[in-house]
């Protein structure tokens, strides 16, 4: 009788495998976790990748796809703002049982999970990919064919002098040594010919140490700085160069516009080719509540003194400026507008259209920390990404962290940001959008064609929303000659294609 029980068990047990249930998932308009209600207590199978959206203190939260600060997305009220809304408060749910350590950003292929409720799953098996650590140290984001790289970094209160100061920073040396391994690890990786550091302790020590260190790490190099003993917030921002491959024009000059030694702008001379560019580093004020002016007061500061004084300056008239830095404020918010209505250029947008981020705050991916140029350096840049060495980690990675490891990972709360550039003054930027360069065309019965939306030198997308904000698809362009399914619902939608920095708008009517 046992041995037959036993068989009658065995028998069984791939039948209950097989008839698992298959989820599939439709779009953010018609999917919510509510779906999930029928399946409480059943053991199902995702056929979408699953992605980390939070990983903090090892509670995973997921979701079909990556959820962003709606300030990031849109203005208040728009599409772009209301999709957000609408998949961060639907389309996630809690994520138990995860062996091992996994960053956000990663995603599950085939997740098999129990549903314990419509908000609650348990992991049983699946398959993760992509945005691993891995991934990271194989190397830097694509950025083109370029010559100079320049690399803007939040270092997250990098002090050696004043230890625990006002709860800022290393609370001892030791704690400095495991923050000073981790970033001069992720510099060395960086390997840039500009660096642009802020939160940087005052003074020369935590400066001095630091190109110290990158003029160990990477021999051939000849990083500079420049001395100074100012003081005003605790912290300043600061320039590093290689000298072999650079030189500066004159002494970096601060705009102490509500906070002093924060924002500072610098002309340098490329060697090699005799090209200038203007680069200004920058640290706002603090994301406070009722504080945006503030930051507002700062973007007009640091952009009239662009225009109005470096600009015209007799030793360099140059153009072509590269505004970068953790300005604490979300894409679509006014200090941002600032720069972008005076023609200035998101290169987030411009590069990576609405998925890009530096910067993770409960589970909301965004980019506080810019890159912003103007339409005559436009043309000069040949790639702009964020990388993603810090924001996906978990917190207890930093160096105070209780699983502080001896790695470049978790070594500021900010990723740093990064621009390609290869400077050509001759190069010409028409700022007029033409509609003809972008079409979206009607095709075959159930498809639409977007032509002359693709370059091969930075990435171009296409979104369409119905009529209520919500987001129906997302991708990006890769060929000039781009077929898209349409919705399969009859309705009027809205399809935006981003290409070479501007937004193409048709409304589409599918019957």
């Amino acid at each position: 009788m046992k041995k037959r029980f036993l068989l009658f068990i065995m028998l069984l047990l791939p039948f209950g495998l097989m008839a698992q249930t298959h989820i599939t998932v439709s779009g953010p308009n018609t999917w919510s976790t509510s779906e999930l209600s029928k399946y409480v207590g059943q053991t199902v199978i995702f056929d979408d990748p699953i992605v980390v959206c939070s990983n903090a203190n090892s509670k995973y939260t997921v979701a079909p796809w990556r959820m962003y600060q709606p300030m990031s997305q849109g203005s208040a009220g728009s599409l772009e703002y209301n999709q957000a809304i609408h998949v961060n408060g639907y389309c996630s749910f809690t994520l138990t049982g995860v062996s091992g350590y996994h960053r956000c950003g990663e995603k599950i292929y085939n997740l098999r999970a129990k549903v314990n409720s419509t908000t609650s799953l348990s992991m049983v098996g699946g398959e993760w990919r992509g945005n691993t650590r891995a991934d990271m140290e194989a190397g830097l984001p694509d950025l083109g064919d370029y010559r100079l790289l320049i690399c803007a970094m939040n270092l997250e209160n990098y002090f050696v002098d004043h230890l625990g100061h006002d709860y800022l920073g290393p609370d001892s040396y030791s704690e400095h040594q495991d923050q000073r391994a981790k970033v001069s690890k992720a510099l060395k990786k960086i390997n840039a010919d500009i660096y642009g550091l802020v939160e940087l302790e005052e003074g020369n020590s935590a400066i001095d140490e630091i190109v110290k260190d990158l003029n160990s790490n990477l021999p051939g190099r000849n990083y500079k700085y420049f001395s100074d003993a100012s003081t005003g917030s605790q912290q300043k921002s600061d320039f590093v160069y290689d000298a072999n491959k650079v030189e500066p024009i004159g002494t970096p000059c601060e705009i102490n516009a509500e906070l002093a030694n924060r924002k500072k702008m610098l002309c340098f001379r490329e060697k090699e080719t005799g090209e200038k560019f203007i680069y200004s580093i920058n640290h706002f004020k603090a994301m406070n509540t009722g504080d945006e002016y503030r930051r507002v007061n700062e973007a007009t500061a640091v952009y009239n003194f662009y225009k109005s004084s470096y600009r015209q300056n007799p030793s360099i008239r140059d153009n072509d400026v590269l505004f970068m830095g953790d300005m604490n404020c979300y894409a679509k918010t006014d200090p941002i507008l600032t720069f972008t209505k005076q023609g200035m250029i998101d290169l987030h947008r411009a590069f990576h259209a609405d998925s890009s981020y530096s910067y993770m705050y409960g589970g909301l991916a965004s980019y506080i920390d810019h890159a912003i140029c103007n339409e005559t350096m436009y043309p000069q840049i040949t790639g702009m990404a964020a990388y993603h060495i810090n924001s996906d980690e978990d917190d207890r990675y930093t160096y105070d962290g209780k699983w502080s490891d001896n790695t470049m990972f978790r070594c500021s709360d900010h990723d740093p940001v990064l621009v390609g550039l290869k400077l050509d003054s001759s190069l010409v930027y028409d700022p007029t959008p033409h509609l003809n360069s972008a079409q979206i065309l009607s095709g075959e019965a159930n498809t639409l064609v977007i032509q002359n939306a693709y370059a091969a030198s930075q990435k171009s997308f296409y979104t369409i929303y119905n009529v209520s904000g919500i987001l129906i698809k997302r991708e990006e362009i890769t060929s000039p000659y781009f077929e898209v399914d349409l919705p399969a619902d009859p309705g009027v939608y809205v399809v935006y294609v981003y290409f070479d920095g501007v937004t193409y708008q048709r409304k589409m009517i599918v019957r």
